[in-house]
């Protein structure tokens, strides 16, 4: 398969048929393409799933990591193919499973964790940022492997991201959704 016309908007049909080794998002209809994140990359995510993944065991939360399609429609769609933004986060926790089908979520995850490298790090920081507080996602992460920081954005009861908490390697971090989940930095940027 071929990546699509060339078009001014593209939409979840759009990215249905797109290769399955292309790594695209679209926000606002605009696409981007990914690169392979470098392998420590991977070394974060996988040490941060872990832990959400043993805290999660019997518990009616789903975590999820790269390549799970979150679609997030504006609410003037018709059908699904309409919807123009579908970003697949590094980690994803969902609460509600009626957000869950065979194609990923549909609507906006609880928390999302992104984990920056030089190529992606303004749009994390910018796009995606505005995009996960417009759509109403509780708890967004920024993992900078470079500077080994997480800063994380709680949204407030008027549907802004509050001042963030930063974190360095040396802490832990209490997981606002979860009650007695606290993730430690230390395993996390051990490398």
């Amino acid at each position: 398969m071929s990546l699509p016309k060339r078009k001014e908007v593209y939409t979840y049909e759009d990215y249905l048929n797109w290769p399955d080794e292309q790594r695209i998002e679209l926000i606002d209809g605009q696409v981007y393409l990914h690169t392979l994140p470098p392998r420590i990359h991977q070394e974060i995510s996988g040490t941060i799933v872990y832990q959400f993944f043993n805290y999660l065991k019997d518990k009616e939360c789903e975590v999820y990591f790269a390549r799970l399609g979150v679609r997030l429609p504006s609410g003037d769609e018709k059908s699904d193919k309409e919807i123009k933004t579908v970003v697949e986060p590094d980690i994803v926790v969902v609460c509600d499973k009626s957000k869950l089908d065979d194609e990923g979520c549909k609507g906006a995850p609880d928390l999302i964790v992104e984990i920056t490298s030089p190529s992606t790090a303004r749009k994390d920081k910018v796009e995606k940022f505005n995009l996960y507080e417009k759509h109403g996602v509780k708890e967004y992460w920024i993992v900078e492997p470079e500077v080994k920081l997480v800063t994380v954005f709680l949204l407030q009861e008027n549907g802004k991201y509050g001042r963030p908490e930063v974190y360095t390697e040396e802490d832990k971090i209490k997981v606002s959704i979860f009650e007695d989940l606290v993730i430690d930095l230390k395993d996390v940027f051990n490398y």
